[in-house]
């Protein structure tokens, strides 16, 4: 079935269909990963499939799947998907959540199951996603399944004029992604302009972004702004989720009109610019606190790629550390290599900086001839205090299994076998939970026994 193309209420992340309507939603830098059909309840028999990073269930708008049944909560439960397996999470709900008959707070979802949101029952079932064979995208470089699948989201929205918005963690390569999709874009010969909007006072920022006209305005001369300067190119805007309200306002009528008025009074202009955001926060939650604007990140995340955490892929380690050392090698004019151990000891590094992380710990080896990293009895991790009490448990859950494979991995020397008996669990499962933190090569799935 040929997609729908009318504009929607939320994101192209998939919205419930009324009546005995049937249709396939699929975002526009890729197909869709899972499939959701409601067997029991309200409404009747909707199909939706879904290529978000995160879809979000609840009885009303904003939620991304609609519910219209009094025992769904608003928001009730989420479905968010790492790249190697999809993450079932309760957010708060009365009702409840349960997958294949227990209640959960947050569970791994296998390819088919029934999951029930208050008294409406869903069909679950994975959607597998066709992987490229590169391993690079522009200048960002990965072999893991997780950065193969991120290339070919970003080269499939790179086609499009689409509005992209990146997801992640300072230094998983946001700016690498935006500028790899401008110059695989059809503007690719035309300005690719980037604004930090962290980085000045709302008011230096409102005139970086959409200019000033001489004499209409104090504070000086005439200036352009990134719209101008970026006009038949793309616009990159980082962070912005540290966009003040007011900014937030004037960026979404640039956004729906194509046009921006410097200053409090200059002149209405025309602009052709494709914008690409990046954010660190979790802008859905930045809108339940009244920070963000939901029809600004409606406006945004037309397209959205999630880029992955270094630890989630930590078997690309060895290839970015190989490309640092060339850099500095053509640099230098010296051959420099790491011996593999020292490349099996960065590999089990947690790198809370991500790649950029990686970069300056190589730099430091060259520099100091040794690889100064963290002790192994590492310092307890910061948990942030403004994000809900399941979600940070979450993430410690996680952050334990990651550690504790990690350490019975390298305790066996990378004997898969050993280290799954000592951790008292069988081969497959074993597997799998290295495949869900990138612990295990790509390319290396040797069959369930």
């Amino acid at each position: 079935m040929t997609p729908l193309r009318t504009p929607l209420p939320s994101p192209v992340r998939g919205v419930p269909l009324s009546g005995t309507q049937r249709a396939v939603l699929r975002s526009p830098e890729g197909g869709p990963h899972f499939l959701l059909r409601v067997v029991h309840g309200s409404p009747p028999r909707p199909e939706i499939a879904s290529s978000a990073d995160r879809l979000v269930i609840g009885r009303k708008p904003p939620a991304d799947f609609c519910l219209d049944d009094p025992s769904v909560g608003q928001p009730h439960c989420e479905i968010v998907s790492d790249r190697e397996s999809f993450v079932l999470k309760d957010l708060g709900s009365h009702t409840g959540t349960r997958v294949a008959g227990l209640r959960v707070q947050s569970a791994y979802l296998p390819p088919e199951t029934r999951i029930v949101v208050g008294g409406v029952e869903l069909a679950f079932n994975v959607i597998p996603e066709p992987l490229g064979e590169g391993t690079g995208f522009g200048r960002l470089l990965g072999e893991s399944d997780a950065m193969r699948s991120v290339f070919e989201r970003l080269a499939r929205v790179a086609a499009r004029d689409t509005t992209l918005l990146l997801e992640g963690e300072s230094g998983t390569g946001k700016r690498l992604a935006a500028e790899a999709v401008h110059s695989a874009s059809a503007r690719h010969a035309a300005p690719f302009v980037l604004v930090d909007c962290r980085s000045s006072r709302s008011s230096m920022l409102e005139t970086e972004l959409f200019g000033r006209e001489p004499g209409l305005d104090e504070g000086g001369p005439a200036k352009a702004g990134a719209f101008a300067d970026a006009n038949g190119g793309t616009l990159f805007l980082d962070e912005v989720g540290e966009l003040g309200l007011d900014l937030q306002r004037r960026l979404l009528r640039a956004l729906e009109h194509h046009e921006i008025k410097p200053g409090a009074s200059g002149r209405p202009t025309q602009v052709d610019v494709r914008i690409i955001a990046a954010t660190s926060r979790d802008l859905y939650r930045e809108i339940g606190r009244g920070v963000f604007r939901d029809d600004l990140y409606y406006g945004l995340a037309v397209a959205t790629v999630r880029m992955p955490p270094l630890r989630e892929r930590a078997s690309d380690i060895p290839l970015l550390v190989k490309h640092f050392l060339a850099e500095h090698s053509l640099k230098d004019g010296l051959a420099y290599a790491l011996d593999e151990a020292v490349l099996a000891r960065l590999a089990l590094r947690p790198w809370p900086g991500n790649v950029r992380e990686l970069r300056n710990a190589v730099e430091t080896i060259l520099a100091f001839g040794t690889d100064e990293g963290p002790s192994e009895k590492a310092a307890p991790r910061d948990v942030p205090l403004d994000i809900p009490f399941k979600t940070a448990k979450a993430r410690l859950v996680e952050c334990f299994e990651r550690d504790y494979l990690v350490s019975v991995l390298g305790r066996h020397g990378g004997n898969i076998t050993a280290a799954a008996s000592t951790a008292g669990l069988d081969r497959v499962h074993f597997l799998r939970l290295l495949d869900r933190y990138g612990l295990r090569k790509s390319g290396t799935r040797p069959a369930a026994q």
